[in-house]
């Protein structure tokens, strides 16, 4: 039996003596392979503090069930950095979807806040339109004012304020384009 065939059959043993619940001989196990899975997990996470967790969580599982370490498909070395390995794995896909849901809840969150501001914006701008063509109104002959006041902020149609004022349709659809011209002209002399 060569060196590599006595630590295996030792490490063999040690394993068969924590089955027993022996916890010197986990210490011992532990003790000779708990740098190695620190090691191999850190190169896997890049954090310290998580290899050693990875490596903990890699040791407990043997203790709670040291069956799941089977002689006949190999030696314990190789079980246990697989084992550490896969931990690490799982541990790097974790913080990685964990990371991307916090960047697209920020994500989410900016663009509610986006919408908040351009709604703010967008109701301030109504809000000085309305005051713009409310003062713009005051310009424009009391005919035609009274015609586009009721259609925008009344909300009548051009049938409906003919029969009320007692006006030909045809007086209305003229009033309505000539308030509406002189109006779009007072806005635009506003804006320069």
């Amino acid at each position: 039996m060569g060196v590599r065939s006595l630590g295996e059959a030792s490490d063999r043993d040690l394993v068969r003596q924590v089955r027993s619940a022996n916890e010197e001989a986990f210490r011992a196990l532990f003790r000779r392979y708990g740098p190695l899975a620190k090691g191999l997990a850190y190169r896997v996470v890049r954090q310290r503090s998580m290899a050693e967790e990875i490596a903990q969580e890699a040791f407990l599982a043997l203790w709670r069930d040291p069956e799941s370490y089977r002689e006949d498909r190999g030696t314990f070395r190789s079980w246990l950095l697989a084992t550490v390995h896969h931990r690490a794995v799982d541990m790097v896909r974790r913080e990685e979807a964990q990371r991307r849901r916090g960047l697209e809840q920020q994500a989410e969150t900016e663009a509610v806040e986006a919408d908040i501001a351009d709604s703010v914006a967008d109701s301030v701008d109504q809000a000085d339109t309305r005051k713009r063509v409310h003062e713009a109104l005051q310009d424009i002959a009391p005919a035609q004012r009274q015609v586009l006041e009721k259609m925008y902020f009344e909300g009548k149609t051009q049938a409906d304020i003919a029969q009320e004022l007692g006006l030909p349709l045809g007086t209305v659809k003229s009033r309505t384009l000539l308030g509406m011209r002189k109006l779009r002209l007072l806005l635009l002399e506003e804006e320069r």
